[in-house]
């Protein structure tokens, strides 16, 4: 693939990236920082423990002490490395830490060795790291777009009037929770499943405690090459976009404001082991995990805003049919690299909802992960056209440790799955006996049509007010099709001076460019508060980008995609009423009556 600056902005902080810590291996050399944020580098990251599963009754499955896994320890020592008994995972699993750091592909040789050499291993694999794949009163509710809008919102108003989630637990597997004035009020007891005190970051292993202390790190902390990060508070963010305190006058809206979440804290610096989040699935549907106290509030809807490279492992995929199996829907992140979800864990998995983000315009975001695996889509931001463009939440102001409450716009598949979370808990407080597969179902017969390109992003838009209908059986009638204005071009029009005026809303412009050196202007009355939302789709064998500007002629934005794929632009105006102007300008490919054609579709 061939990436330049020009055309491909680099990909914000959600980046579903599996890594773990301790020293880069070898195999890490030679790979680019795009790679490694793209989740290239290195292939499946590195881990120091396995999880063996022996069957029912052998000795090994009955046993903690070393010699019932001799067989186990002699086929890690062919390979250099030596373990201890960590601990029994919730599966009924070992889970065996190794005494270095090595890479996931040199661990799953070592899990098939063990596999091959002793028939009473059930299952054996690598325990991979996973990591964070972003009409009420409230005072900010005007900057969640992804509410009310109708190219890429959840048409949540309509909804509200039907449900607001209430009598629905919500569990988010994540990075922990800060006690947000803006979400205290739904917060339920939650559990920290973070053994390891160097990930876990808060000088404890498992505790009763799922506060988020930060998961800053610092530059290559995490093997290979990377920068330092500040902490994301990942979870603060997405139990927000769930269950922020609503119609309080302050702050945000959450999906479900009637629900109750809690937080099943698993990841933290560097992310989180595969293992620790497989007991956190079954313990936050309501099943037993050894040493941990039963959860007295178990959750309808489990929210994984997470995940790595590979395709669903053996203990995710029981965890998650535990999970299931106690009537709790599981929702998952696709994934943030752009990429085929089927390659992803847990978005592959088997039973769970698999989410990809849309912009605000409705097409596919720049990021999201797609393919057949993929369920339903739902608004993830596209902070590239402008931040505002993101989804606003709940979070902390400390760059490493907890600081003030704060808000802030992320982007990310881990931004549209907690829409959908909320969503599925409007469903189950409108119909509890509804299972986990009539939940996905009816959410995805509830579906909006995407009214911009998001090929394999499953069924269409979540459509809140619609699911709700559906989970009491209620067929809600089709929405009115959108108005179509045609508008041809006029020219002349190369100059902002000159620029030919655009009323009807919305608007769909046929041009030309005549010749290399054409361009073509077009100027929007803007209101205050309105957001123009701009997409340019050139004839299939020409690069035409696009450009905004404000009444002074300084670039607000642009949009600069290759040939024959469509450039667009969203942007709020969040001062007084003004004129903006689009600007469609000639960079490569065809031109004249013919081989110069596109179209401007512009609503605002």
């Amino acid at each position: 693939m061939n990436f330049t600056a020009r055309r491909h902005p680099l990909a914000l902080a959600a980046s579903l990236v599996l890594m773990a810590m301790g020293a880069a291996p070898a195999s890490w050399a030679g790979q680019s920082a795009e790679q490694v944020a793209l989740g290239q580098a290195p292939v499946g990251g590195i881990t120091n423990r396995l999880i063996v599963k022996y069957r029912a009754g052998s000795a090994a499955a009955r046993g903690a002490d070393t010699a019932s896994l001799a067989t186990a320890q002699g086929e890690v020592n062919r390979h250099g490395a030596q373990f201890g008994k960590l601990r029994t995972s919730g599966l009924g699993a070992h889970v065996l830490k190794l005494d270095r750091h090595v890479s996931v592909d040199e661990a799953g040789r070592m899990a098939r060795a063990v596999a091959a050499a002793d028939p009473d291993v059930e299952y054996a694999e690598p325990d991979r790291m996973m990591t964070a794949q972003f009409v009420p009163n409230d005072t900010s509710y005007a900057s969640q777009w992804q509410y009310y809008e109708t190219a890429g919102g959840l048409n949540m108003p309509a909804a509200w009037d039907k449900s607001t989630g209430t009598g629905v637990v919500v569990a988010v597997i994540d990075t922990g929770v800060r006690p947000h004035a803006d979400l205290a009020a739904n917060l339920l007891p939650g559990y920290d499943f973070i053994i390891d005190t160097a990930v876990s970051n808060d000088g404890s292993g498992r505790d009763a405690d799922p506060s988020d202390p930060g998961d800053w790190v610092a530059a290559n902390e995490c093997g290979g090459v990377h920068a330092a990060e500040t902490s994301s508070w990942h979870g603060t963010h997405v139990a927000g976009s769930i269950a922020a305190v609503t119609n309080n006058a302050s702050g945000v809206a959450g999906v479900a404001y009637g629900s109750k979440v809690f937080a099943a804290r698993v990841l933290g610096k560097c992310g989180g082991y595969t293992s620790d989040i497989a007991d956190a699935i079954i313990w936050s549907s309501g099943g037993t995990v050894s040493g941990v106290p039963a959860n007295a509030n178990p959750a309808r809807v489990i929210n994984l805003s997470l995940g790595g490279s590979g395709a669903c492992d053996t203990t995710s995929q029981a965890a998650i049919n535990s999970a299931r199996s106690r009537g709790t829907v599981v929702v998952v992140a696709a994934g943030n690299s752009n990429a085929n979800a089927a390659n992803y864990s847990p978005a592959s998995c088997t039973g769970v909802i698999t989410v990809a983000a849309v912009g605000r315009t409705g097409g596919r975001a720049y990021y999201s992960n797609y393919g057949a695996v993929v369920d339903v889509a739902a608004a993830g931001g596209d902070m590239s056209t402008g931040t505002a463009n993101g989804i606003y939440s709940t979070l902390n102001a400390g760059n490493s440790t907890p600081g003030a409450d704060s808000y802030a716009y992320y982007q990310g598949t881990s931004m549209a799955t907690p829409h959908v979370v909320g969503v599925v808990a409007l469903m189950l407080a409108k119909n509890p006996a509804l299972t986990p597969d009539e939940v996905e179902t009816r959410l995805k017969a509830s579906t909006r049509a995407f009214p911009a390109t998001c090929s394999q992003c499953g069924t269409g838009i979540v459509d809140a007010s619609a699911a709700v209908d559906a989970a009491t059986g209620v067929t809600p009638p089709p929405p009115p099709p959108p108005p179509t204005n045609n508008v041809a071009e006029v020219e002349p029009n190369n100059s902002r001076t000159a620029a030919q005026t655009v009323s009807p809303n919305p608007a769909t412009i046929s041009g030309t460019l005549s010749s290399k050196t054409d361009t073509d202007y077009y100027k929007i009355a803007m209101a205050t508060g309105a957001t123009l939302s701009a997409t340019l789709t050139p004839n299939a064998s020409s690069d035409y980008d696009l450009y905004l500007y404000n009444s002074s002629g300084s670039l607000l934005a642009s949009s600069l995609n290759g040939t024959g794929v469509a450039d667009v632009i969203s942007r709020a105006n969040t001062g007084a009423a003004t004129t903006w102007y689009l600007r469609v300008r000639y960079y490569s490919g065809g031109t004249g009556a013919t081989a110069g054609k596109y179209t401007l579709q512009v609503s605002h």
